[in-house]
């Protein structure tokens, strides 16, 4: 008999990636708010009674609660939704995952520091700067101090699920080279890690099949920042020679993203490590596996 996965907020990239990841292993329910593909059922688990039922007529083993609203200026804009969303829904997975008595996973985000260190190991403090980062820890706080089993995996720069999904650094860039742009300016003093969506589905499955519950940080190896990412983006993509970076401070962008960002949201796996149960390769292999596999042909 396999095992059964409920997967709220199903319908983005970190979704994609899990329902390519699990599906052979488990059987497994997919739900989203957005229908956008045909493995996906309608579910709003903002709708407390209905998530409820949902999840409990499915009789899932494990919940997957994915979906948040991660647009940073949104989130500043819109902070009652932002909190409604990402910390009370969370609030909400919880007491279903309890009642049933199963393992919840959810998913945070290196955003949640305030970038006064270089590094951030699974230990350090949080101490998050704005709207969508101070909910997204409430989230992650309220998972480990009240479910009964849990996941909380924290994600950075993510990447994954190519041009339909990808709403982030990656598919910027690329949009930017479809486009015939022949300069990018990047920014020089923002640090982090990128995290591959189906290495963080791999992790999270050797995470549960060895039943590892806890925090961990979950990330690409090697730290880097937006500048190195923009510079192997264009080797990797043959446009190193056509295509100038200009290098510009954040401040140049401040109009467009006004939240607060840390300078560094560079995270270490170390628990993952210490586990040994971490399937996070380096950022640089698992950026050209991205590109290969999913902008086959894009340019």
């Amino acid at each position: 008999m396999k095992k059964k996965i409920y997967i709220a907020g199903c319908g983005g990239m970190l979704g994609e990636a899990f329902y390519t990841q699990f599906k052979d292993d488990y059987e497994i329910k997919c739900t989203d708010k957005d229908v956008n593909v045909d493995w996906l059922s309608f579910l709003d688990f903002r709708d407390f009674e209905a998530y409820k039922k949902d999840v409990i007529d499915f009789k899932p083993d494990y919940l997957f609660h994915l979906g948040a609203y991660t647009d940073l200026e949104w989130c500043e804009m819109n902070s009652d939704e932002s909190y409604l969303t990402n910390t009370l829904c969370v609030e909400n997975a919880v007491y279903i995952a309890n009642e049933l008595d199963i393992p919840l996973l959810y998913i945070s985000t290196a955003g949640i520091f305030d970038g006064k260190k270089e590094l951030y190991d699974d230990w350090d403090l949080p101490n998050p700067l704005g709207v969508y980062a101070r909910s997204k820890y409430m989230g992650e706080r309220f998972v480990c101090e009240n479910a009964k089993r849990f996941l909380v995996c924290r994600a950075g720069w993510m990447m994954g699920a190519g041009p339909q999904k990808d709403k982030k650094f990656i598919q910027k860039l690329m949009k930017q080279l479809k486009d015939g742009k022949k300069e990018l300016f990047i920014v020089n003093d923002k640090d982090g890690t990128p995290t591959y969506t189906h290495d963080f589905a791999k992790t999270v499955k050797n995470l549960i099949q060895h039943e590892y519950w806890g925090l961990y940080n979950c990330v690409c190896g090697g730290q880097t920042s937006r500048l190195e990412v923009a510079q192997e983006l264009l080797k990797l993509v043959g446009k190193e020679s056509e295509v100038k970076i200009n290098i510009v401070s954040s401040d140049y962008f401040a109009k467009e993203y006004f939240a607060d960002r840390p300078a560094s949201e560079r995270l270490w796996t170390r628990k993952l490590n210490l586990r040994g149960v971490s399937a996070m390769r380096d950022w640089k292999l698992s950026l050209k596996e991205y590109l290969e596999t999913y902008y086959n042909n894009y340019l």
